[in-house]
């Protein structure tokens, strides 16, 4: 999920239970570089298996959740929720 008050760089917030982490794209001159995972600020952070799970949920879908990104920060436009049931 992001949150409507978002900044850059392009990221996505995991809440599993009481726990959140953000998974950065980090991008250079248009091109993937990374998924990068950081704790959020006020919040106990995913336990390292869930890390781990949220890393390759974001790289396997980072096109998509780019999109969106760029639908709803730069064209305002109204994006919807996916509910993800494959195992990855």
């Amino acid at each position: 999920m992001f949150y409507s008050n978002e900044h850059e760089p392009i990221h996505v917030h995991c809440k599993y239970q009481e726990t959140e982490s953000k998974a950065e794209i980090i991008s250079e001159n248009g091109k993937f570089v990374e998924v990068r995972i950081s704790d959020v600020p006020g919040k106990k952070p995913l336990d390292v298996k869930n890390i781990k799970h949220f890393k390759k949920l974001v790289e396997t879908y980072r096109d998509d959740i780019v999109r969106k990104w760029v639908d709803f920060f730069v064209y305002n436009r109204e994006v919807y929720p996916e509910k993800i049931t494959k195992k990855l």
